[in-house]
């Protein structure tokens, strides 16, 4: 445990993780069909996922204050980052196996770990100093985009003209400046609460609450929620298939049999056909990934082709 922990940063941790959770639920939801399919995408839920990347990049920010309040312990200092880029590795591969076309290369966690080095010359600078590269790193984008920046290999500094297809995307414009605010605010705050912060290194027994004990495992939890509700979600699509609204994929399918030279009533057959034997014979369930599930539909249409319904 880091020496001094702030009992009330690991609550606001918690919090966040709790958060985070949710922002899932409604994810993993959408994506296998339980809920909307835009819901993720609504400007409500966006806002909600932002402000949560926010608190915990934040949070981030005010730790590293605290936990080197006298001077930077470097030992310390480089275990820190080596768990999280460590942690960040296995995010990008995990998500690469299940989205190859939009995994996750430079997330929260990358964030957090390029952002630590970033601030790590300003934890004895003077408040203002950090929250001033702060502000640079939120606001710089506005002002210095650049298709320059848009080959793959740079899009993680955040200053491209286009997004990435990916999972979670966290570069450096904006989202670093999250966490030197987040240094600039410990420095504000350490005149205040760093000897109370340092004063009781561990949690007494009235203070080993559940929403501290989340904060102290939030690296754990945000490695395994994922992967348990994803298999959650799997079981529950095979033995509980979401109701599925195939007027679009019909429509969708009809339009694009035409413009490939099919007639009319045979487009209808067989993409009614295609719906009808995806669904009775469950051959998308549980399957997350996009190509995949194409092969399959594919698969599905050439037989109902070749059965001339």
């Amino acid at each position: 445990m880091i020496e001094g922990r702030w009992q009330a940063l690991d609550a606001a941790r918690g919090i966040a993780v709790l958060a985070m959770v949710v922002f899932h639920v409604i994810w993993d939801l959408a994506h296998f069909g339980y809920a909307p399919a835009t819901l993720p995408w609504s400007t409500p839920v966006r806002i909600f996922g932002h402000s949560i990347a926010f608190a915990f990049l934040f949070i981030a920010g005010v730790a590293l204050v605290l936990a080197n309040r006298d001077s930077i312990r470097w030992p310390a200092f480089w275990r820190r980052f080596a768990l999280i880029g460590a942690a960040a590795a296995l995010v990008t591969a995990g998500t690469y196996a299940l989205f190859p076309h939009a995994y996750v290369f430079f997330g929260i966690l990358h964030c957090i770990a390029v952002a630590s080095l970033i601030a790590a010359p300003l934890l004895f600078a003077p408040w203002p100093v950090a929250f001033a590269c702060g502000a640079f790193f939120l606001l710089g984008g506005e002002f210095f985009t650049s298709s320059a920046f848009n080959a793959d290999w740079l899009q993680w500094i955040g200053l491209s003209t286009s997004e990435p297809m990916t999972q979670d995307w966290r570069p450096l414009f904006p989202w670093a400046g999250a966490l030197l605010l987040g240094v600039a605010a410990g420095k504000l705050a350490l005149p205040v609460y760093g000897k109370r912060a340092g004063a009781n290194p561990r949690p007494t027994s009235g203070e080993r609450t559940w929403l501290p004990f989340l904060g102290r495992h939030s690296l754990l939890i945000y490695l395994a929620h994922q992967p348990a509700l994803f298999a959650l979600l799997m079981g529950l699509a095979y033995l509980i298939p979401p109701a599925v609204d195939a007027t679009d994929f019909v429509a969708s399918c009809e339009a694009r049999c035409m413009e490939d030279g099919g007639e009319g009533k045979v487009c209808h057959d067989a993409c009614q056909c295609t719906a009808r034997e995806a669904i009775r014979s469950r051959a998308l369930a549980g399957v997350t990934d996009e190509v995949e599930r194409g092969r399959r539909i594919n698969e599905i249409a050439q037989k109902c082709v070749a059965n001339g319904r």
